[in-house]
């Protein structure tokens, strides 16, 4: 068996977690299996699989392995897909903050699936920072402003923003007409996931973006919570359109100052500058950038 068949063969177990599993999937017999992943832990001189009587599980060494194996497979696929011609296969993973995936990403994808049957997508959830190479992602969205790095960005969207609360806020507060009418209301502070700090209220007024930090009894880092303690009419809070659409259509919460909203959030796509650019992830990215044009502004 060849390096390339081996690899294949490793991959399977460490996601099937059996020997034997893998080799029904591979149509092979168990002991081929197990020789094979044998001859890689020799030539490699590590340890890639920890196995019990009842499963099989990965060694750091054999996590880092699968990851390298899963890209250059990847490639190879790749590679084949371009000089036959046919439409792009293979696994490519994806990071996504999880309330974009949710609203954006999985209600569309069988449109995508339809149209590239032979792509495995893997959606990943985080908003942290992380290591595209050495965790075997292929690419990231992210909105707000990129950070310099060595990573390419592709801007697919601009996401309107809005100024809500809840009717028994505004109750108790009153509607504020202008921005700078805002003395005496209350915000629900949002921390950032990458610093911790706390962020400003933000009001476009005339072109000029105009920031406020109001007295706060709460602050949140997640975004459910966010919205949910404006739900509460614990103050006043900025979200993304899409997020609270469903209750500005129910009269849950109330859109603020509409004539001096927050700045549109970009959305972006960023994917390593020193990986070529695959097929699969390309169609991925122009798929992504129309699906979310039909939610911009």
């Amino acid at each position: 068996m060849d390096r390339i068949d081996s690899m294949r063969v490793f991959t399977r177990v460490v996601e099937r977690r059996s020997f034997i599993r893998a080799a029904e999937d591979l149509d092979l017999p168990a002991s081929t299996v197990t020789d094979a992943v044998k001859q890689l832990e020799t030539r490699l001189k590590v340890r890639l699989l920890q196995r019990t009587t009842r499963q099989v599980r990965v060694t750091l060494d054999g996590e880092a392995y699968y990851r390298r194996c899963l890209s250059i497979l990847a490639d190879i696929d790749e590679a084949e897909t371009a000089f036959s011609g046919t439409k792009p296969r293979g696994l490519l993973h994806v990071d996504v903050h999880g309330a974009q995936a949710r609203r954006f990403i999985v209600p569309a994808l069988p449109q995508f699936f339809s149209e590239y049957p032979d792509i495995e997508l893997y959606l990943s959830e985080t908003d942290r920072y992380v290591d595209l190479v050495g965790e075997g992602i292929d690419c990231v969205l992210r909105s707000g402003t990129p950070k310099e790095s060595d990573l390419v960005s592709r801007r697919i969207a601009l996401l309107r923003e809005v100024t809500v609360a809840s009717p028994d806020y505004i109750a108790r507060f009153g509607m504020p007409e202008s921005w700078n009418e805002l003395e005496g209301h209350r915000m629900v502070g949002f921390r950032s996931s990458a610093t911790g700090g706390l962020l400003p209220l933000e009001f476009m007024v005339d072109g000029v973006a105009k920031s406020m930090t109001l007295p706060m009894t709460l602050s949140v880092a997640g975004g459910d919570t966010y919205r949910v303690a404006a739900l509460a009419g614990l103050g006043l809070i900025q979200v993304p359109h899409y997020s609270v659409q469903q209750d500005l259509v129910d009269g849950t919460l109330i859109e603020l100052l509409p004539d001096a909203p927050p700045a549109p959030t970009p959305v972006h796509v960023l994917y390593p500058r020193s990986r070529q650019l695959s097929q699969r992830l390309r169609v991925f990215i122009d798929w992504a950038a129309r699906l979310y044009a039909t939610y911009a502004g």
